[in-house]
């Protein structure tokens, strides 16, 4: 049986750590569309930093890679259990961009 939608959630913010605020959508494919948004950082018009990006893939592992990145870049010294696969996210970052080159 697949887990629900909020046991993935709760999953997904365990994995993010404190920094996160953490939601999931279904998009217009049915699919699960992550939404994870930084507490302390903000954007244009006072909007907290998301690693949603419209358009893009918002998947668990890209939208988790972007916030792991986002921890590295803006809060190096937080920490979150998704920290331990940054390695993984710099390889699979590695892997997207060789791909658009060729």
């Amino acid at each position: 049986m697949p887990a629900s939608r909020s046991a993935r959630e709760r999953k997904a913010a365990a994995e993010a750590g404190d920094l996160a605020n953490v939601k999931i959508d279904v998009g217009g494919d049915g699919q699960f569309v992550y939404k994870i948004s930084c507490r302390e950082c903000t954007v244009k018009a006072d909007r907290n930093w998301s690693a949603y990006r419209p358009g893009e893939d918002n998947g668990f592992m890209a939208a988790m890679d972007r916030w792991i990145f986002h921890l590295k870049e803006k809060h190096p010294n937080a920490d979150a259990p998704c920290l331990a696969y940054l390695e993984a996210a710099q390889q699979r970052l590695h892997a997207r961009r060789e791909q658009r080159e060729s």
